[in-house]
């Protein structure tokens, strides 16, 4: 039986900040790499995150606080990562340790850019991870609700099922729901997409429209997705699971979605540059939606959602006239 070890938490946002808090009140110790040194030492002061989620409050001395990445990667044995994805490769490229023999859980829901690449592609290709040995969790669980013990249900893929359900038995409580899928590219993309696709929904609730059209463009997102998964890994899922359909509906319908609230904005008529400044936190899908459209140029899947957030976003196209055009190809 797989037996994830010491387990440590790579970042210190939100979503970050929740799981440290579901994992420890199971295991009672785990490692906790952040990068700023003030942070961690207002942490231990004040007994919470003093930047997120500071209503959850930590026993201090259940938790290893360091800034030094080789010191935590070295020391535990399951590694969480959970920081934005257009910041990973920094975080990394101060890594002497080699992952290659650590259980690696990505709880990012987003893509490399530059390189993009899904994060257990990224630890495969450039550290060596045998797919055995890396995991990813998904669902519909906002931070913000998962730290205030709101019911949630998280799945975690694993190529190998045993360890897969290991990792689940440090997660599950009377308030998280687990289950275990072999599907960590799928759930990979799908968390990329539903992002954009929450951006999209942002963009609609800012120009104006309403419940009946925001339903049509989540329907005909869950399709665009499945066609995407479908081409890019074709293998038997049901896009209706919670940890496809959920996770888009969730990003795309709630006011704790810093992606939709992203969209908005620039709906409102903000430019991306005044939005990203005001939001003061990463919306993934921003990088998500390039990677994906770039992706895409050699799968050539029909994707009308992505390439109308890729136009506002990034060719300045008017974001009324671009929801219009789309729009007119729905049914």
């Amino acid at each position: 039986m797989f037996n994830v070890g010491k387990v440590a938490i790579i970042g210190g946002g939100s979503w970050a900040t929740a799981i440290a808090k579901i994992v420890v009140n199971h295991t009672h110790h785990i490692g906790w790499y952040m990068r700023r040194d003030d942070r961690i030492e207002d942490f231990k002061r004040l007994g919470h995150n003093p930047a997120y989620l500071t209503s959850a409050q930590f026993d201090i001395d259940e938790i290893f606080f360091s800034s030094n990445i080789n010191e935590i990667c070295k020391s535990y044995d399951t590694l969480v990562f959970v920081t934005p994805s257009p910041y990973l490769k920094s975080h990394l490229k101060k890594l002497k340790t080699k992952l290659s023999d650590k259980f690696i859980v990505t709880a990012i829901k987003g893509i490399i850019p530059e390189e993009n690449l899904i994060c257990s592609e990224y630890f495969h290709q450039v550290y060596d991870v045998p797919y055995e040995n890396l995991s990813c969790i998904g669902g519909p669980s906002h931070a913000e609700e998962v730290a205030l013990d709101r019911l949630s249900y998280l799945t975690v893929a694993c190529k190998d099922q045993e360890k897969a359900k290991a990792f689940t038995e440090v997660l599950a409580s009377d308030v998280i729901k687990t289950k275990v899928s072999t599907d960590v590219v799928g759930i990979e993309y799908s968390s990329v997409l539903k992002n954009v696709y929450a951006i999209a929904a942002g963009i609609c609730n800012g120009l104006k429209y309403g419940d009946n059209f925001q339903a049509v463009l989540m329907s005909n997102a869950v399709q665009e997705t499945n066609r995407f998964l479908n081409m890019v890994y074709p293998i038997e899922r049901s896009i209706y699971d919670s940890v496809y359909l959920g996770d888009i509906l969730v990003t795309g319908y709630s006011n704790f979605s810093r992606n939709r609230t992203f969209g908005t904005m620039i709906g409102k008529g903000y430019s991306v540059k005044t939005a990203q400044i005001e939001m003061e936190m990463v919306a993934e899908g921003y990088f998500g939606t390039k990677c994906m459209r770039e992706i895409n140029r050699h799968l050539h899947v029909n994707m009308p959602i992505l390439d109308a957030v890729y136009n506002i976003l990034y060719e300045g196209i008017n974001p009324q006239r671009q929801i219009k055009l789309l729009t007119d190809s729905f049914r």
